[in-house]
C-alpha cells in the first residue's frame, strides 16, 4: 500500500471531488490534501464547509488550463500523488459547446500530466497520477454484455470523445515517459450534493416544485447507477493499492431504465412529502431524444472485486432515499 504526504485533488469542490476530499482528510490526517478547483457552475465550496478548519486541507481557486499555476503548485506543494477529477461532464452541454469540453478535458488533462512529469522527472517510484474517467467512452452496449477494462473505445458524444481522448493521452504518458498512472472508468454516480443538472437531482427538485419531468425518448435508455460514497471508497483503494499502468472499471451493479428511475423517484419523494401515492406521475413529459443518445451502459466489476476486494455496498433504494432526504432538507 502506497503512502503519500501530499495529494492534489483537481475538481475537489465538485460532486465526486467533495466526497473524496472529505474521505481523504478524515482517513489520512497526516497527508496534506490540496483541492484545486476553478469553481465553475458545478463547483461549490459549501460542500466542504466542515473541512475548512482541517489542518491538512488547503484550497486554491484555479484552472487546470493554467500551466504556469500548475507548475508553481507542484513546486511549492511537492505533490506525490494526483487525483484528477476536474472535467466538464454534462453530455447535453457538450452538444451545445464542444470546444469547452475539448479545452478542459483534453488540454487541461495534458497540462496536468506534463506538470507532473516535469516535476517528478525520473523520481516516480513513490508517486502516482490517478486519472478518473467514465464508462461513456465505451459507447453503447447490447443486452447480456458488459463493459470491461478491455472493451474497445467507441464514444458517441463530444463529452465522451473528450474523455476518451484524455484517457489516451494519460496512457501515452505512462507508456512514453513512465508516468506512474492508474485509470478508472465509472458508471453514473448519484448521491448528495450533485449539481441539479443530472437526472436524479434535477427530477427531485422538479418533483418538489411540481415542475415537468422531461424524459428523453421513451425513457428506455439503461444506465448503471453507483452511489458516490461507494465510488470514493473505490477511488481510495485504487489510489493507494492499485497497480501502476492498470485500469479499473467501477460500477454499482444497478442497471435500470430511466423511466424506472423516475417512477422510483416519484414514489419515494411523494411519500417523504406526505403526498398521495403517485401524485407526481402527472409531471412526466416525454421529449425528443438526445442527439447520439447511447442506449445501454453496463459494467463488469470483477477485476476490482478480485484485485482490490471492492464491491458496492449501498443498495439503490437506500442510496436513492438518502439522496432525496438530502435535497428535501436543503429545500
Amino acid at each position: 500500500m502506497s503512502t503519500f504526504l501530499s495529494i492534489l485533488v483537481t475538481g475537489g469542490a465538485g460532486f465526486i471531488g467533495s466526497h473524496l476530499v472529505r474521505r481523504l482528510l478524515k482517513k489520512y490526517p497526516n497527508t496534506q490534501i490540496l483541492n484545486l478547483d476553478a469553481l465553475t457552475y458545478a463547483g461549490n465550496l459549501d460542500n466542504l464547509k466542515n473541512c475548512e478548519a482541517a489542518p491538512n486541507y488547503g484550497f486554491v481557486k484555479g484552472d487546470i488550463n493554467d500551466f504556469t499555476l500548475l507548475q508553481e503548485l507542484f513546486k511549492t506543494q511537492n505533490f506525490d500523488a494526483v487525483v484528477h477529477l476536474a472535467a466538464e461532464s454534462h453530455v447535453d452541454n457538450s452538444i451545445k459547446n464542444p470546444f469547452a469540453f475539448a479545452q478542459t478535458n483534453i488540454l487541461g488533462t495534458l497540462n496536468l500530466l506534463e506538470a507532473a512529469r516535469r516535476h517528478w522527472g525520473n523520481h516516480t517510484s513513490e508517486k502516482r497520477f490517478y486519472h478518473i474517467s467514465t464508462d461513456e467512452v465505451f459507447g453503447s452496449i447490447s443486452q447480456n454484455r458488459q463493459f470491461s477494462e478491455d472493451t474497445p473505445y467507441d464514444p458517441h458524444s463530444p463529452y465522451s470523445a473528450s474523455k476518451a481522448s484524455s484517457d489516451h493521452i494519460a496512457r501515452a504518458y505512462y507508456h512514453t515517459y513512465g508516468l506512474p498512472l492508474v485509470i478508472s472508468n465509472c458508471s453514473n454516480n448519484y448521491g448528495p450534493a450533485q449539481f441539479p443538472e443530472k437526472l436524479i437531482p434535477l427530477f427531485i427538485k422538479n418533483i418538489v416544485e411540481n415542475k415537468f419531468l422531461p424524459i428523453y425518448g421513451k425513457g428506455e435508455n439503461i444506465r448503471d447507477w453507483l452511489y458516490v460514497e461507494d465510488h470514493v471508497e473505490a477511488i481510495d483503494l485504487i489510489l493507494h493499492q492499485g497497480e501502476i499502468g492498470e485500469t479499473y472499471a467501477i460500477g454499482g451493479n444497478n442497471e435500470l431504465k430511466n423511466i424506472d428511475i423516475v417512477f422510483k423517484l416519484i414514489e419515494i419523494t411523494d411519500r417523504l412529502l406526505k403526498r398521495p401515492e403517485g401524485t407526481s406521475k402527472s409531471l412526466i413529459s416525454f421529449v425528443t431524444d438526445r442527439l447520439g443518445h447511447d442506449y445501454r451502459y453496463a459494467i463488469d466489476t470483477s477485476k476490482i472485486k478480485d484485485k482490490l476486494r471492492w464491491e458496492p455496498k449501498t443498495s439503490f433504494e437506500l442510496g436513492l432515499e438518502e439522496t432525496i432526504k438530502y435535497y428535501l432538507k436543503k429545500n
